[in-house]
């Protein structure tokens, strides 16, 4: 009996469920997918550092947490050459079809897993089916998996179909870290993109929704700061000790009152902090994890100048050293209502779309703005559009999980909407 393509793409949505890795250790994803690719037949297939520079990476592991996630993919049986390719974390490819003259279309979807441990209860779907994660710590809860899926599709369909031109899929590694989209959008594969669309499901819009396009994605930068001070018996020589402690809550409690601007929204926060080694130690060293967003890019760069001069001010007022690092960034890039335009009336004439959004704020940060701002610099087009679909819970949740059949809605919106753009219907 024929498999329906329905059935197949659930099944490769399974398959890459069961084995999330998080940012640039995605090794046995990106097995996967090329094995998929070479199924499909594209006429280049670039892994790892010949899709993009690694140089160009951001929010890199280092080799401790990357060597387990290396020798797993290994033991699961990916090809040495492959594997060889990929080291260092050098994740992700890059797949391009050529059928002759016509616009260069680009589309990406993000591959990475995040560190959540996935629900074993009886009523998790996964898990009642039998594709809950297998790693023990790791999740697809954010739906990559099926973003993957999705970009599968359509290049399957467009391999298909009587497009003319060049179609680039980007399977870009470290999405949730934001270390991907800059190396991605600085590669070869993006120069001369013509058009350039991105695709999420879910974020609260339910199946049969789609949303042509977003804006006012927040632009954002991932950082760290250091405190170095000098140790000291807290009972016996406190005066002797500069508290790295100290410089570090100093800091936490001034960077909360960063002042607003008056050019739009910001937001800061430290999410993490780590400090100290016993309660009659005064503390040589503290560690904080933060972020910043702006509604704009230079209010992103507002507020990373600000934290930053907040973390010397606590540090010197305390007699500390800092450290102040970025981890990783990314722009903000609004979609072209053009193109938009083109995704709203294909969604918008397809049966199993019950509503089309012709845009919508994202609320929050996504680097596939890196690609989208190097298309539109280069006086390209690029949309991100939402294809909805029903979660039992929220995005980064032990319990997400997406409605399959939101992948035909995707892979069919997307690809009628590069045809579209293809037929000169922009």
């Amino acid at each position: 009996m024929a498999v329906s393509v329905a059935d197949r793409l659930v099944d490769v949505r399974r398959r890459l469920h069961r084995f999330p890795e998080p940012a640039w250790r995605e090794f046995r994803t990106t097995a996967a997918l090329v094995e998929e690719l070479r199924s499909i037949g594209v006429d280049e297939l670039a892994v790892g550092p010949d899709a993009y520079d690694p140089d160009d990476r951001m929010a890199i592991p280092g080799e401790s947490e990357l060597a387990p996630w290396y020798d797993r993919a290994r033991e699961a049986g990916v090809d040495e050459d492959l594997l060889a390719q990929m080291e260092g974390g050098n994740t992700g490819v890059v797949a391009v079809l050529e059928k002759g003259a016509g616009p260069s279309v680009g589309l990406r979807v993000d591959i990475d897993g995040l560190l959540i441990e996935e629900s074993d209860e009886s009523g998790h779907h996964p898990q009642a089916e039998g594709f809950r994660s297998e790693t023990g710590e790791t999740m697809h809860s954010c739906g990559h998996d099926g973003h993957m899926t999705i970009g599968l599709g359509v290049l399957e369909a467009i391999e298909e179909s009587d497009f003319a031109g060049t179609f680039t899929v980007f399977f870009q590694p470290a999405e949730e870290e934001s270390g991907g989209g800059n190396p991605m959008a600085e590669s070869r594969f993006a120069d001369g993109l013509d058009y350039l669309f991105a695709v999420h499901l879910g974020l609260d819009h339910p199946s049969g929704e789609v949303v042509a396009g977003i804006e006012k994605p927040l632009a954002m930068c991932h950082l760290t700061a250091e405190f170095i001070g000098t140790s000291a018996h807290a009972g016996k020589a406190p005066q002797q000790g500069d508290n790295a402690i100290q410089a570090m809550a100093t800091a936490i409690q001034n960077i909360y009152g960063t002042p607003r601007h008056s050019d739009g929204m910001t937001r800061v926060n430290v999410g993490r902090a780590d400090a100290g080694s016993a309660s009659n130690v005064i503390a040589e060293r503290a560690k904080l994890w933060g972020e910043v967003r702006g509604e704009t890019t230079p209010l992103r760069e507002y507020m990373k100048t600000e934290f930053e001069r907040t973390l010397y001010a606590a540090a010197e007022v305390h007699d500390c050293d800092v450290d102040f690092k970025i981890v990783s960034e990314s722009p903000r890039a609004d979609s072209d209502p053009e193109l938009a335009e083109v995704v709203y009336e294909v969604a918008d004439g397809m049966e199993r779309v019950d509503s089309t959004v012709k845009s919508a704020e994202f609320g929050a940060s996504e680097d596939a703005t890196f690609l989208m701002e190097r298309v539109q610099d280069e006086g390209g087009l690029a949309t991100y559009l939402i294809v909805g679909t029903d979660h039992p819970t929220s995005h980064h949740t032990p319990t997400f999980d997406i409605d399959e059949a939101s992948l035909e809605t995707g892979i069919d919106v997307l690809t009628d909407s590069i045809l579209a753009v293809a037929d000169g219907r922009v």
